[in-house]
């Protein structure tokens, strides 16, 4: 994402983003999982258009606070692409 294109998103797809996030937080809250702060910024820059979704994801998976699931997947990261679906 450029500079020019930093927080030119519009509300609605600012509120889309946020429910993005909210969706990807309740999952792993289901989960017993605890967003850590590093990864709420992350999402912080994400609804405020800041970063895009691929750019949140790749971050997410570069966090020290991801912690593989026991069937070896990104519980974390799984949860935000399936906010995406």
């Amino acid at each position: 994402m450029t500079v020019d294109t930093i927080n030119q998103i519009s509300a609605s797809e600012r509120t889309r983003r946020h429910r993005e996030v909210d969706f990807a937080r309740g999952n792993v809250r289901h989960e017993g999982g605890i967003l850590s702060e590093e990864i709420e910024r992350l999402n912080a820059s994400y609804i405020a258009g800041e970063i895009d979704s691929d750019e949140l994801t790749a971050a997410i998976l570069r966090s020290q606070t991801v912690q593989p699931d026991p069937t070896g997947r990104d519980l974390l990261c799984r949860s935000h692409r399936d906010a995406r679906l």
